[in-house]
């Protein structure tokens, strides 16, 4: 049998998504990026050049695993109860994947084979095996493996059986009939994921997260001086895996810092269409969410220009030292750019209507004529595409972890599709978001002068920065990006405020379509604040600002995470791993908002 070239290979991998999926308008792309589904869209990592049988298998792997979550997954259900922990979290995550794998494997072999190839080259890839600990190895990855070995009574490959081997007799000694009860479930998502948050309490992962809101008040403690920066580390690491605790509770528990703005009647629960913005009136959309959350004080937060916080002699030094550390990456962006245009342009390409009585003389129909004089001149006129008018807002973490590499290809990449959108004839703005001061600074010294009140709420000086306003051409805010290597400007991110922010300064925008990316590698970090508050405080303000956009407001958000679960955020989301990845992904994430216009 020959071997398929690449392009026949997509387009083979293209139908069988369609197929499997049970999609015929769907479309299907390949791009240097994780899988991304999508209702109208579905992203596949592109196959290398040259594939061998493990490259064919890998690929079919992702496809089929894009297209069972399409057919058999209904994202607002799972959405609606999925638990707030971060363990408990990504373990539901993974067994509802295993439902939906386990029943395209039940009924296809070629599906099954493909899901075990691209099991064990995802286990070999992330290499979860390399140390004998069950520390190193997450319990997420083992219960996906574990469970759709149960399910479908297939054996799992060599490199994917030893992830669930460090972790099969802490799951077995737990599961009685457990899964006995998930595999009855199967077909109905609804019930299986109430069976599945039963299995994970029984795994003794925290699901409300009441215990953890008591535990992390119990613990709240007057601040460190700044002199303990081994306390304050340890806090930080804490608050980065601490949980959305009590997210369903928010009623019943004073604490809480915000309330979800509840969409349960958008759409029903069985239905696998979402209907965004059902029921939300025009006035909606200019409100903030309602919530507790507040700031001790806000006298010395601010919001500034870039050019303002450095000299221009110094910001085009930085500028020069972005454009050498860039190297060839710029020429990947460039292109990745390039495509975009193309798409964007395709999109506003003008057509024409032909056989009218008046208008341009069509030179094509001429002959017609010639050889029937009885023929009338036939006319063409042009005609627009229908293109809404559009602002575009890239809002990008500036907090101490992006230090390095992944703040200079954010701002290259921001950069390069900012001009590029410009010469589409959109609207492109880039700000970015952290802290004056490690530690608080005057907010805290306001605080411990004020006498160190209880649960004083945000804690620390912020800095928002507006690199390039939306009518500010591309060619005045050039150098402003450079700001972001400047030393000692990147501290800490309190990324709600900074949404709520970015969403607020669209809002006041009279384009017609707008569009909001995030670019994060983190949640929501300050030891200031998480010192003297519960420790879910800054990350519930942000769940809540997030569900507010998504179900109250006109404004499309989207973000991608960089090494960090976004996901679980936002609704449409992707999240990187590798730096490489990030402009392709940006570019890709663009054009599929501008390809559903």
């Amino acid at each position: 049998m020959p071997t398929l070239s690449l392009d026949d290979f997509k387009r083979a991998t293209a139908v069988a998504v369609k197929a499997i999926g049970h999609r015929a308008e769907l479309e299907v792309g390949f791009a240097v990026a994780p899988v991304q589904t999508g209702d109208t869209r579905v992203t596949i990592p592109e196959p290398p050049a040259k594939m061998n049988e493990a490259d064919r298998a890998y690929a079919r792997g992702n496809a089929d695993a894009a297209a069972l979550r399409l057919r058999h997954h209904n994202w607002r259900l799972h959405a609606r109860r999925t638990p707030a922990a971060d363990e408990a979290h990504a373990a539901f995550d993974a067994l509802e994947q295993a439902r939906v794998e386990s029943l395209g494997s039940r009924d296809m072999a070629g599906v099954a084979r493909n899901l075990s190839a691209l099991m064990d080259e995802e286990s070999r890839r992330g290499n979860l095996f390399a140390t004998p600990g069950q520390k190193d190895n997450p319990l997420a990855q083992a219960l996906r493996l574990l469970a759709w070995e149960k399910f479908t009574g297939r054996d799992l490959p060599p490199d994917a059986a030893r992830v669930v081997a460090m972790w099969r007799p802490f799951v077995e000694t737990r599961a009685g009939d457990h899964w006995a009860r998930l595999e009855k479930a199967l077909g109905d998502q609804k019930a299986y994921a109430a069976e599945a948050l039963r299995f994970i309490t029984a795994l003794d992962k925290d699901i409300t997260g009441e215990n953890k809101q008591d535990e992390a008040e119990d613990k709240a403690s007057p601040p460190s001086e700044p002199g303990a920066d081994e306390e304050q580390q340890a806090q930080k690491q804490e608050t980065e895996g601490a949980g959305d605790e009590g997210e369903d509770d928010n009623t019943e528990q004073g604490e809480k810092i915000g309330e979800q703005a509840p969409d349960a009647d958008a759409v029903s629960e069985e239905g696998d269409t979402p209907v965004e913005n059902a029921g939300a009136s025009e006035d909606e959309f200019t409100e903030a969410p309602p919530t507790t959350y507040r700031a001790f004080t806000t006298q010395f937060d601010e919001t500034v220009v870039a050019s303002d916080l450095c000299h221009a002699d110094e910001l085009a030094r930085l500028r020069l030292m972005l454009d050498r550390q860039v190297g060839a990456v710029q020429s990947l962006v460039v292109r990745l750019a390039n495509r975009l245009q193309r798409r964007l342009m395709a999109q506003q390409t003008r057509h024409w209507e032909f056989d009218l009585e008046e208008g341009l003389l069509d030179a094509a129909r001429l002959a017609r004529v010639i050889v029937s004089p009885t023929h009338a001149l036939s006319y063409k006129r042009e005609k627009p595409m229908d293109f809404r008018d559009t602002v575009v807002t890239l809002l990008l973490d500036n907090s101490g972890s992006m230090r390095g590499r992944p703040i200079t290809l954010a701002a290259i990449s921001a950069d390069i599709l900012a001009r590029t959108l410009e010469r589409c004839g959109v609207k492109a703005e880039i700000l970015g978001f952290t802290t004056r001061a490690w530690k608080g600074g005057l907010s805290r010294d306001a605080w411990l002068k004020a006498g160190k009140p209880h649960l004083p709420g945000r804690l620390n000086d912020l800095r928002h920065i507006i690199y390039k306003s939306a009518d500010q051409p591309w060619r005045h805010a050039r150098k402003n990006l450079g700001l972001m290597l400047r030393e000692g400007l990147l501290k800490e991110n309190i990324d709600g405020e900074a949404l709520l922010w970015a969403y607020q300064r669209l809002l006041a925008r009279p384009e017609q379509r707008k569009i909001l990316m995030v670019i994060s590698d983190g949640a929501p970090v300050d030891d200031s604040t998480l010192s003297v508050n519960p420790g879910n405080y800054l990350e519930q303000h942000l769940r809540s600002v997030i569900g507010w956009i998504e179900n109250h407001s006109d404004v499309e958000l989207t973000a991608i995470g960089i090494g960090h679960d976004v996901t679980r955020y936002y609704r449409r989301a992707v999240t990187i791993t590798d730096m490489e990845q990030l402009a392709p992904v940006m570019t890709e994430q663009l054009a599929q908002l501008f390809d559903k216009s």
